[in-house]
């Protein structure tokens, strides 16, 4: 498979094994999934970065090449890299910031073998008494034209490229939102246009958080509870949306909050009943609002979330508990609904302004880079 990063893929193969090139790209497992692992490159902000997964091969082969192992062999009596050090490595790259230990621990593992399922061959070795990591040195060795072949320092260096591109997409989105901040308030339909763009089915998960987030927290403090402990003393309160830490954080935490209701919030892109079911029993069984990355109409979703569900639990009552606490789901139908009632209050720039925010606590931007 070849996409619009592939090029700059085979131009490291290019400058570190010349006419060589071609035949690593095709035998190598770890570069084809890399390449797979690359295809949001030059798709803009909007599109899913793959940082976990190829972070947690990055650091494990930063560390091989930084003893020298590369170079001067023994990899097979190395004690391993220290689970600390690779997930502290982690979080000093380019939005890696918030990572968690699972890349390390299991996910890449998992999805290597998804891409290649006929390879006995896992990418992370580790020992859970130890807590020591090591890269699978086959993957790295290469017999091209009965010669040996290392090719840790062009992982690193592909790696690299990939980060870089993604950086330069996000810092034109941002540059963008700055942009459109100045157009207001007289280019309004092109303003709409990017937001409502931002929550594309196809668009990257975190920026469908962050969207979502701005278009909800301004839709509902435009809406007044009235609540007290007696009849003679109520309160008029407007209600709150509060975002209670990073996006994607596979924290187990909740989304959004909202006060004085306490409603809770998860947004997904999912629509595997078993991924609803986890965050409805994380919070036993409290009733939860899914935001979804999705334009399928919310009964279509309930249907299927109950049909999946039924086939494998085959007890309708215990599906219905679960069910019956799913209080609301809102798509994207209903967001872009969300989002023209705010236009109408003369809040389109108070929503861009939160897209601004949110996005440059999430990717960690600086204003002075």
């Amino acid at each position: 498979m070849e996409h619009s990063f592939t090029p700059v893929i085979k131009s490291v193969l290019q400058k570190h094994y010349g006419e060589q090139t071609d035949e690593i790209f095709e035998k190598s497992l770890l570069i084809q999934y890399i390449n797979q692992k690359t295809k949001s490159a030059n798709r803009g902000s909007k599109s899913r970065a793959s940082f976990a997964n190829l972070y947690a091969i990055y650091v494990i082969i930063e560390d091989y090449i930084n003893n020298h192992f590369d170079t001067a062999g023994g990899y097979g009596k190395y004690e391993g890299a220290q689970y600390t050090n690779l997930l502290r490595r982690q979080r000093e790259l380019p939005f890696g910031s918030r990572l968690q230990n699972h890349a390390l621990n299991n996910r890449m593992n998992a999805e290597f073998q998804k891409f290649f399922p006929t390879s006995d061959i896992n990418p992370i070795i580790r020992n859970l008494e130890t807590n020591r990591y090591w890269i699978n040195e086959n993957l790295l060795k290469l017999k091209i034209k009965s010669k040996s072949t290392n090719i840790a320092k062009a992982v690193i260096e592909i790696i690299d490229k990939y980060v870089e591109a993604k950086q330069n997409s996000f810092k034109r989105f941002i540059e963008q939102c700055e942009i459109l901040q100045d157009l207001l308030p007289t280019e309004t339909t092109q303003i709409h246009d990017f937001v409502e763009g931002l929550l594309a089915p196809n668009s990257d998960a975190r920026l469908f958080e962050i969207v979502s987030y701005a278009i909800l927290k301004l839709y509902y403090k435009e809406q007044n509870i009235i609540w007290g402990y007696d009849m003679d003393n109520l309160n008029v309160e407007a209600l709150k949306l509060y975002k209670t830490g990073r996006t994607n954080a596979n924290d187990g935490g909740i989304d959004f909050v909202m006060k004085p209701l306490g409603r809770f919030f998860q947004v997904t892109e999912t629509l595997d009943f078993k991924k609803y079911f986890l965050d409805i029993e994380k919070i036993e069984r409290y009733p939860i609002t899914f935001v979804v990355k999705t334009t399928d109409a919310e009964e279509t979703i309930l249907e299927q979330l109950k049909e999946n569900a039924v086939r494998t639990y085959v007890i309708e009552s215990i599906v219905d508990k679960y069910m019956s606490c799913i209080e609301e789901i809102i798509n994207i139908p209903k967001l872009i609904d969300c989002f023209t009632r705010v236009e109408e209050n003369k809040e389109l720039s108070d929503v861009l302004n939160e897209i601004l925010l949110q996005s440059k606590v999430e990717f960690n931007y600086d204003d002075e880079e």
